[in-house]
Parts: structure tokens; sequence; C-alpha cells
């Protein structure tokens, strides 16, 4: 059970961020922040997979924030190649931090957000990070603190499986991969769901 989800507009460095949030009825367990996939490529704060995350987190007792990286949606500002998108979740950070106090932190992305999440993640101090379809081999994307929760789809067409196990293995990294599921997980989001259920504590 919560209520409706709030949209919120922040100031971000490259002008006003659109989010969504989401709270649940008790007193919140932490903060996720949750980035969406790639700007020029139709990713939104309502992605299909980003609002199974934002439902999955909440359900563990965190406040879901999705800011709309600048350029999309009601965010000013236009794309920075994944530069000035990780100042765009500090920003959301910052704001959240300020208006909720200093709650246990969840990083949480989904292909390209899952890439800047990663990037954000050198720079904060996460409790726990939760990475879906990481965008790999599209991005440089650095390392990510142990005990991360990495999920991908097998019939990835986007990311190819073995790219993200390249990346995850000098980490010692364990990754569930999904089986049938494509990038977007369609017809899957339900398994992906549960995946957070069963791995996640608050």
């Amino acid at each position: 059970m919560r209520a409706a989800t709030r949209r919120e507009h922040i100031a971000g460095p490259a002008g006003r961020i659109e989010c969504a949030l989401d709270a649940p009825e008790t007193g919140p367990a932490g903060l996720a922040l949750i980035a969406h996939p790639h700007p020029l490529f139709g990713g939104t704060l309502d992605n299909k997979v980003v609002q199974t995350l934002a439902r999955a987190l909440l359900e563990r007792g965190y406040l879901a924030l999705r800011p709309n990286f600048r350029g999309v949606g009601a965010s000013e500002g236009a794309y920075d190649e994944g530069r000035g998108e990780v100042d765009d979740l500090a920003a959301a950070l910052a704001w959240a931090q300020r208006e909720f106090g200093a709650l246990p932190l969840a990083l949480a992305g989904f292909s390209f957000g899952a890439a800047m999440q990663a990037r954000l993640a050198q720079k904060v101090a996460p409790r726990r990070m939760l990475l879906v379809g990481i965008a790999v081999g599209n991005f440089e994307v650095p390392p990510v603190p142990e005990g991360t929760l990495v999920v991908h789809g097998e019939r990835d067409e986007t990311v190819p499986p073995a790219s993200v196990l390249d990346w995850a293995r000098p980490q010692e990294l364990p990754v569930i991969v999904v089986p049938g599921a494509d990038h977007f997980f369609h017809r899957k989001l339900q398994v992906l769901r549960g995946i957070v259920r069963h791995n996640w504590r608050a």
C-alpha cells in the first residue's frame, strides 16, 4: 500500500530535473535512487523495468526516487554522453537527502542508468546496489561494491551476457541470469521483481 506517485521538479546542474517519488506508508527503511535507460533511445523514468524496480524496492520499505536525465520529459538540458547524467543523479540524491535525511542509500538502475549508477557509486557510499541489464559494452563502467545485485537477461540482444560476465569476473561478482529474458525483460518483469524481493534486505 502506498500513496500516489508524486512528481517533483528539483534544481539540477543543467536546469530543472523532473522526478517521480514513491513513498512507503510507514517510515522509510532507506532511499532508493533509480536511474532509467539511455535518453536518446526512449529511456524515461516511466520505463517498465524502472517502474518494476521502484515497486519492488517500495515493497522493501524504501523511498523510490526516479529522476529523468537532462533533456528527457520535463528535465531541462541536453544529453551529455554520460558525464552530466551522473551529475543529475548526484543532484537528485542531494535533494532527497535534504528532504528526508541521511537514510541508508540504495542505487539502482537499468541499462545506461545502471552504468551511470556504477559511476556515481565512486562518489557516494551506497549501502546496496541493484544493476539490471548494465550497459558495460557501450560505456566505461567501473567496478562496483561487493554485494551488488546484478541481473541480466539470457537473450539480451543489446548487452550480450558474455560482456557482463567479462566485466563481473575480475570483481568476483555474481550475476543472476534470467532464462529467456531479453534486454527489456518482456514478459519477465514479474521474475525480475521476484528476484529483487528474494535477494534484497532492507
